[in-house]
């Protein structure tokens, strides 16, 4: 993988319109969206094993439409989400006002946060590291954030297909991590970054993703050094 001379800015705007484009038909994918009670319920399972008993202050980076922050509300916790996209934000503000969760979006970016030093328990991402340009500038600022002996919890995955995806054939090479990692590749990245007792484990059952997984997916969790 070569880098262009794109600089992260213009890497990020792409990236952007992407999803804005995306944020339509987002949630029509089982992949992306909730489509039944018994996956709705998995993930309350998954993320409440994972993210440790409620109330914790939850920075859900990455958040899209709101699903997972909508589930981590739903399970007590008190949570701000945070995405590149507004057009994302806006169908995750709509589908909370019709619940009666409460959470709070913001537009921001993963890898340059506006929020203080040690303000969360812990920071959650689903399929996000993989559409940054820098990383570990990434896991340097979710650590920042994060108070010590915090938590930061993704579900990441891994994939190795022919072509890029559509929108990102002139950005992949870009992006360091954008064909995702085997969980152990990622879990030595997080630990290289400074994180401690890193652990996964796969989330391989079609209930998960409304079908059978056409590639490794896994969730993986590590802490903020004391």
């Amino acid at each position: 993988m070569t880098r262009s001379d794109r600089s992260d800015q213009e890497v990020k705007d792409t990236v952007q319109q992407y999803w804005d484009g995306r944020a339509e038909s987002f949630d029509e994918d089982s992949q992306h969206g909730i489509h039944s009670d018994e996956q709705h319920e998995a993930w309350l399972s998954v993320l409440r094993e994972w993210t440790g008993e409620p109330p914790q202050r939850v920075l859900d980076l990455g958040c899209g439409t709101g699903v997972v922050s909508l589930l981590l509300a739903e399970l007590g916790h008190d949570v701000t989400g945070v995405d590149f996209s507004e057009e994302m934000l806006e169908r995750a503000r709509a589908k909370t006002e019709r619940t009666d969760l409460s959470v709070e979006f913001e537009r921001g970016d993963a890898e340059s946060l506006a929020q203080s030093d040690d303000s969360y328990d812990l920071v959650t991402g689903r399929h996000l590291i993989w559409t940054l340009p820098t990383p570990p500038k990434a896991i340097e600022e979710w650590r920042r954030v994060v108070r010590p002996g915090g938590r930061i919890v993704l579900i990441e995955g891994h994939w190795d297909f022919d072509d890029p995806f559509d929108g990102y054939e002139e950005i992949h090479d870009d992006l360091p991590l954008y064909d995702g990692r085997p969980p152990a590749e990622l879990a030595d990245f997080l630990v290289d970054q400074g994180l401690e007792n890193v652990e996964y484990e796969p989330l391989m059952d079609s209930v998960f993703w409304g079908r059978e997984p056409n590639y490794e997916q896994y969730i993986t969790v590590g802490e903020v050094p004391e």
